[in-house]
């Protein structure tokens, strides 16, 4: 999981780029019925066949760049080792093997190697950010239950 840590924000030019390749593409792809068209790399005149759905991606990745956000892409089902989990999370390695026993994230043993799904990981890191967000949204209803917003 290496490739987490060196995501980086898009560039102006980038953005710039990507906001523009966003715009046409979703026009191109309203049009499109072939379930793998057939795409021109203008540099090269080469010809390549995309899955449709490689496309629609594609876009969804030009929306976000453009947008200004940085972008990774990891396989669903793929697996990570505990170390690289714990770094996807931001937690030591000791906490989230505490995790994986505690049943709170589903894991497979390997001889002695766990390994987690990382479809799993973001779920339980998703889950843990809307739980913060109900407990933040908690403690301002009671803040200003005892009028601590008063001024």
């Amino acid at each position: 999981m290496e490739e987490l840590k060196n995501i980086k924000r898009p560039s102006k030019e980038e953005q710039s780029t990507a906001f523009e390749s966003y715009n046409a593409l979703e026009a191109a792809l309203k049009d499109i019925k072939d379930k793998s068209p057939e795409i021109e790399i203008e540099e090269t005149r080469e010809k390549i066949r995309v899955p449709l759905k490689a496309l629609k991606l594609l876009a969804k990745i030009l929306k976000a760049m453009g947008d200004g956000k940085p972008i990774s892409i990891v396989p669903i089902a793929a697996e990570m080792t505990t170390q690289a989990a714990a770094e996807f999370l931001g937690c030591s390695r000791p906490h989230f093997v505490k995790l994986l026993e505690e049943g709170k994230i589903p894991f497979t043993k390997i001889g002695k190697h766990r390994r987690v799904k990382f479809e799993d990981v973001a779920n339980y890191k998703d889950q843990m950010k809307k739980e913060q967000e109900a407990l933040i949204i908690q403690m301002m209803k009671s803040d200003e239950e005892y009028g601590l917003y008063d001024s």
